[in-house]
């Protein structure tokens, strides 16, 4: 698996740059291949921010959007720091 921060990392690796807001990724799994994603830094809502990311990783992220369906699955938030997610969902109930 690939991570946006560092394109050959696996996913079980702890990444030390996950972007502006380092709690959450955005991943793509394979359709085809177990393993195999991409994951990259966003926001809560999955947003990302393009110009955060060096040119491997870009077109890695916009390779994986434009393979919806086709190479990749729909994309999921996950959530890296379990104590900020836990504080997040208690703030919105």
């Amino acid at each position: 698996m690939r991570t946006a921060s560092q394109s050959a990392i696996p996913a079980t690796s702890a990444s030390t740059d996950l972007g502006a807001t380092g709690t959450f990724l955005l991943h793509f799994s394979s359709l085809f291949h177990s393993g195999r994603e991409f994951a990259f830094p966003c926001d809560e809502q999955g947003r990302v921010n393009l110009d955060d990311m060096n040119a491997r990783i870009r077109n890695n992220y916009l390779y994986a959007r434009a393979m919806l369906g086709r190479e990749f699955a729909w994309p999921t938030v996950r959530c890296v720091d379990a104590h900020h997610c836990s504080l997040t969902a208690s703030a919105a109930s």
